[in-house]
């Protein structure tokens, strides 16, 4: 602001004087001209006082040109109270006196700081043109104002204004400050060239004014051309200007300007402390810190500026001061306060504002940093109260209160708040509420948002700041295509900009796109930019983004390669591209490697199955862990589940600080730890103690019971939930369903997929574990239907379907569904094919699995899981030759694959071979699996001695180990051997079903009714509940009963325990084409009994005779023991292939049961006759019937 100097007022007072007395003829009032001339001696001597006395007593006989000088006197001696009751007290003839009115105009520019509208109002009622001395008042007054009045009239008096006025600098300067504070830089620039005599102050000014307008490199280019000494305001400015660039530049010019600065300037505070800013903002911290020490007489102001982002130092400061604070030091206390948020902020922060004096609870900038404070303390009561006890309460304040509510998660209040307002919003309370609506994302906050942005004022349609939260907000909205349109529409956008809009494309999974808006950027990337970039090719990891996300940390600026959060996001992209060399060398790189540092290369190490690393780093951190750590260790723990990682975490649980004992996403973690750890006490006392249990608590908690095969538990603790389920727990409950497939299991099921939302009905996620629920409990028609609901089928869905065809013996509509899939264009993935394979295992036809395989990509045949199914297919389809080459094939053979070969072997009564192979296994590699393997093979070729010896060298046997065991044994009908055997088992064992089962099997084979009836007594007695199983042994001993020619027993028995047992007998098939015993729907079944009555007869002719004890019912009218043999489904299936191919030298049919006794002679003679070689598979092993007569099982089925 330009103050008028008394010698000018003084100057005007005398010219008003000499009018007077030129014109005092016109007054014939002689008391009134005795009065001015009195007046005119007191005020030209200064004495204001009488002066004033005589004026209020005589004032109603004072003139207007006595009433004139009154007022400039007022305006000399600074009695503004004064001036204004005269001002009151005129009549309306007198205040349309020009002169009086430029006098008013005059003495309130004088206090314009707070009456600038005043002056507009007096300026409204002249009546004359102003002079220079008015209008700079003028130009003072609405550069006060800059609304939009003020801007009115202003730049409507710089375009009117003489042309004699344009070569007066004060007046210019005035000017061009007015131009300053409305914004308009560019005239202000053109104004500031006509000014001819420019001095310090009018480089200042326009210094200054570029400094507001963050245009600091405008005002060093400026400051460079200065040829006059500076002046203090001049310094400051320049310091102010380098403290916001803070770049090389900048830096330079600072220093080099702090060290040439005067001695008479070192002592200068204001100066001083501009310094210290800048010095802060350069991070030159010592340097700030000795010019502070340096200053003699420091003052609040001084003390208040010492900061740069290190709040303990500001308050180790506030700590030292011994003087008076005032309202900056106050705010500046707060606000280093609120930056840090820890106990000792907590303590200064409260206490502070307990004391603060009553001045000052009334300042509304001070009050604004104490809600900001208590909001970041998360002290929202005591913060509200504060805001309450506000009386004027402007849109900053609202702005602090509504901000403070969305950090703390509470953006519906903001939303409440902003309903309540009665102001004009400004940027920054648009920004805040665009934000809280992000937040939200309701109805509510939609239909306020997009009202909002309707109605945002032009002025702010360029104001990338508000224009950014926009673009968040319609993007968190899902509303991209209105999001696209605000970007399109800004003009010149900076890089923040490009930042808000990737974000938002990262956030919906439109990471591709992210990479499109990359590439059109012609700014330099900040560090956010940085980082959104690399967590889209994070996201993506295809060759695309592979390469952009490799070149951007090739060409990344040094600066950058020092910034934590980037080298985090460049850390995690490598670790997707599976780049785990490059991501530990940028690890390695990083000097101070922070908690967040460790867990995201711990994440990374988890995320490629590399856990026991993720455990080495653990024991490395010397930090304090974060909730995110823990977290990533307890995963690791629960992926490894060893020794080591059970002492870890274990340790890690026992030492875990009690505010993360709060925390359900830690929790979460040690629950699913332990479950891994097969520690369920544990788990469930983990769980019992948290207090706010959510759906995610839940469902790992579910979970970790199936895992345990505990699914009836999870159903139990599914029926105590009160809240509302997620996608997870749908899957979870289903999975348990499926697991159990009992009576509870399925009511559950059922009732629960009936009742399923409406939103859940697209989650390919949780119908596929429908669909596989249904299939476990045989619903296959319902499997089908959910599966058809599917709009969008993706392989996970096909394959629960091909998976559920495969468990209820359905496995040729696998490869209908295949056929329909690649009609799809819907491409099989590992799994899909390891499903297929399986099928074909089932089918076990040779000519239909080489067919599949030949389909096969070569890049999923080479994979390890997808070459194990191989071997077993192979191997169930009787071509051991083919399943070798697989195996010769793997060069770093696991478990899994020897185990896969031994079964082959063994499947295939290569008992030898399977033993050979397991002795050259690896000690280390041996598992339960492959012990039972070999046993099994042992057993399939009447190996007893080397089973036993096999079984006696395993250090810790099993139930399934003895069970194989007392299957050798039973095969040989050493029944009293394997009866011992399940004796010792049972010593220290619950009794095993399966055990029984196997022994029972043996005494069909050995037609001992006797003991076969005590062993299926024992069954029913130790077993009640087991109904299927029961009446698998039911059917072996009716088996016995009609073998030993007790029918009518046999029949009674069976129709007995079927209806005590509530169960169906299982139906035998063969499978060539599909047969059941005694089979005439077949399009050719006449020819088909007609070739196997020819065999039949073939067979007699060469001694074959029919065995009645492998008849297992009685005889119908009209039937024989030989119709009824040559009736079942392995001779049909037979017969057929002769009938499609007489001359063939190969046929392969499958049995879904154990192939009888008669059979198994019958086939062998025909083998031989028609010299062919038969491959029959049951439901035990293969049998190679070979045209010599033999079969591989040596009789041992």
């Amino acid at each position: 602001m330009l103050f008028i100097k008394n010698i000018y007022s003084i100057y005007r007072f005398q010219r008003v004087l000499s009018v007077y007395q030129k014109n005092n003829t016109k007054f014939s009032n002689s008391s009134s001209i005795k009065l001015n001339l009195t007046l005119q001696k007191l005020f030209g001597s200064k004495q204001y006082k009488e002066a004033f006395e005589i004026v209020d007593q005589n004032f109603n006989i004072c003139t207007d040109i006595t009433i004139n000088m009154a007022i400039k006197a007022c305006a000399i001696s600074k009695d503004y109270t004064r001036g204004i009751n005269i001002h009151r007290k005129l009549s309306s003839h007198s205040i349309n006196n020009s002169y009086i009115q430029a006098s008013l105009i005059q003495l309130y520019s004088l206090i314009s700081n707070n009456m600038p509208e005043k002056v507009l109002d007096l300026f409204d009622e002249i009546t004359i043109e102003p002079d220079k001395y008015t209008v700079t008042v003028l130009f003072n007054a609405c550069a006060k104002l800059a609304n939009d009045r003020g801007m009115k009239i202003g730049k409507k008096l710089l375009e009117k204004m003489p042309r004699n006025f344009r070569n007066e600098d004060v007046l210019l300067i005035s000017a061009m400050h007015m131009l300053i504070r409305f914004g308009d830089i560019q005239n202000a620039e053109n104004l500031f060239p006509s000014i001819k005599n420019k001095n310090i102050i009018t480089y200042a000014t326009m210094m200054k004014a570029y400094v507001q307008n963050q245009m600091s490199e405008k005002a060093l280019d400026l400051f460079e051309q200065i040829e006059l000494n500076l002046n203090n305001a001049a310094y400051t400015i320049v310091f102010n200007a380098c403290a916001e660039l803070a770049n090389d530049r900048a830096m330079k010019i600072g220093e080099k300007l702090l060290d040439e600065m005067p001695e008479n300037l070192r002592n200068d505070n204001v100066v001083l402390t501009s310094a210290i800013h800048m010095l802060m903002k350069f991070g030159d911290i010592q340097s700030a810190q000795k010019l502070f020490q340096s200053i003699q007489k420091k003052d609040i102001v001084t003390y208040g500026y010492v900061r740069n982002q290190m709040p303990e130092k500001a308050l180790d400061l506030f700590e030292q001061i011994e003087l008076d604070l005032n309202n900056v030091v106050y705010t500046i206390v707060f606000n280093a306060c609120a930056k840090l948020a820890n106990d000792r902020a907590m303590k200064i922060g409260k206490k502070l504002l307990n004391k603060i004096p009553k001045n000052f609870r009334n300042d509304n900038v001070v009050l604004t940093s104490a809600i900001h404070m208590l909001m970041k303390f998360g002290d929202i009561q005591n913060a509200e109260i504060i805001f309450q006890s506000i009386k004027n309460k402007n849109i900053i304040t609202y702005g602090a209160m509504m901000k403070g509510y969305v950090e703390n998660e509470m953006a519906e209040k903001a939303l409440d708040l902003f309903e309540q307002m009665e102001l004009n919003l400004n940027n920054v309370a648009y920004n805040i509420l665009f934000n809280a609506c992000a937040e939200v994302a309701n109805d509510r906050a939609m239909k306020i948002g997009k009202k909002l942005l309707d109605e945002m004022p032009e002025n702010l349609r360029n104001d990338n700041v508000v224009l950014n939260s926009v673009i968040h907000m319609l993007i968190r909205f899902g509303d991209i295509q209105n999001a696209e349109n605000v970007f399109q529409s800004i003009k010149k956008k900076d890089i923040i900009t490009y930042g808000t809009m990737m974000k938002g494309y990262i956030e919906n999974q439109m990471s591709e796109k992210v990479l499109d808006l990359f590439e059109q950027i012609e700014l330099n990337l900040n560090n956010f930019a940085y980082t959104f970039v690399f967590n889209a090719c994070t996201e993506l990891a295809n060759d695309r983004a592979m390469k952009i996300g490799r070149k951007l940390l090739d060409e990344m600026p040094e600066n950058l390669r020092n910034d934590n959060v980037v080298l985090n996001s460049v850390i995690h992209m490598l670790m997707k591209f599976g780049d785990i060399q490059n991501a530990e060398n940028v690890f390695q790189s990083i000097r101070e490697k922070d908690i967040i540092t460790y867990g995201t290369m711990m994440n990374g190490y988890i995320e490629n199955q590399m856990s026991e690393k993720v455990l080495d780093l653990f024991e490395q951190i010397e930090l304090n862990l974060n909730n995110f750590a823990y977290t990533i260790v307890f995963n690791a723990c629960a992926e490894l589940a060893n020794d080591r990682a059970m002492k870890i975490g274990k340790k890690l649980l026992d030492e875990m600080p009690e505010n993360l004992r709060n925390d359900n996403v830690v929790l979460n973690s040690v629950i699913h730890m332990l479950m891994k750890f097969g520690d369920i006490q544990n788990a469930e006392n983990v769980f019992q103690s948290i207090k706010k249990k959510d759906i995610i608590i839940y469902g790992t908690m579910m979970k970790g019971y199936i895992e345990n095969q505990m699914s009836e538990k999870a159903l139990d603790l599914f029926e105590r939930i009160e809240l509302n389920l997620n996608n997870f727990a749908y899957t979870f409950v289903f999975n348990a369903c499926a697991e159990l497939a009992n009576d509870r299991a399925m009511k559950i099921g059922r009732k629960l997929l009936d009742g399923m939302p409406e939103n859940l009905r697209n989650d390919n996620v949780v119908l596929t574990s429908a669909i596989h629920m249904l299939m476990k409990f045989g619903d296959i028609q319902n499997a089908e239907n959910v599966f058809q609901s599917i709009k969008k089928k993706d392989t996970s869905t096909y394959g629960a379907l091909m998976n559920g065809y495969n468990m209820n013996g359905l496995s040729r509509k696998c490869f209908k569904i295949l056929e329909e899939m690649l009609k799809e264009n819907i491409f099989p993935d590992e799994i899909i094919w390891n499903i297929v394979i399986g099928a074909c295992s089932k089918i076990r036809l040779l000519r239909r699995c080489q067919y599949i395989i030949n389909q096969i990509p070569l890049e999923i045949q080479n994979k390890k899981p997808i070459q194990i199914s191989l071997i077993h297919m192979w191997g169930k389809c009787a071509s051991i030759e083919k399943a070798q080459n697989v195996f010769q094939s793997i060069v770093d053979r696991d478990t899994m694959t020897y185990t896969a070969m031994i079964n082959a072997f063994g499947l295939n009564g290569m008992g030898s071979e399977a033993i050979q192979l397991y002795r050259k296994m690896p000690n280390n590699l041996r598992n339960e699996i492959s012990h039972i393997c070999v046993l099994n093979a042992c057993s399939h070729s009447g190996l007893l001695q080397e089973a036993w010896n096999i079984f006696n060298d395993i250090p810790l046997k099993t139930e399934k180990i003895y069970t194989t065991m007392v299957d050798c044994l039973s095969r040989l009908f050493l029944f009293d051997e394997a009866q011992n055997l399940i004796n010792e088992y049972e010593k220290t064992n619950k009794p095993s079903l399966v055990m029984y089962i196997s022994l029972l099997s043996g005494t069909r084979n050995n037609r001992n009714r006797n003991l076969s009836e005590n062993i299926y007594n024992r069954m029913k007695c130790l077993f009640p509940n087991e109904k299927q199983d029961l009446m698998s042994g039911a059917i072996l001993v009716s088996n016995i009963y009609s073998s030993v020619g007790e029918h009518e027993l046999a029949k009674t028995f069976r129709y007995n325990q079927i209806k005590e047992l509530g169960t169906n007998v299982k139906l035998g098939l063969t499978w060539t084409e599909e047969f059941t015993a005694h089979d005439h729907s077949h399009p050719k079944s006449s020819k088909i009994f007609s070739e196997l009555e020819r065999l039949t007869s073939e067979a007699i002719a060469h001694g074959y005779e029919c065995d009645p004890s492998w008849v297992t019912r009685q005889l119908k009218e009209g039937e024989t023991n030989l119709s009824v043999l040559c009736g079942h489904s392995e001779r049909i299936a037979i017969a057929y292939n002769f009938v499609e191919e007489p001359d063939t030298k190969f046929i392969q049919v499958t049995n879904n049961l154990r192939v009888c006794g008669d059979c198994h002679q019958m086939t062998k003679i025909i083998a031989k006759i028609r010299q062919c070689h038969i491959i029959v598979g049951d439901a035990n092993r293969i049998h190679h019937f070979n045209p010599n007569g033999q079969c591989s099982c040596q009789d041992h089925f």
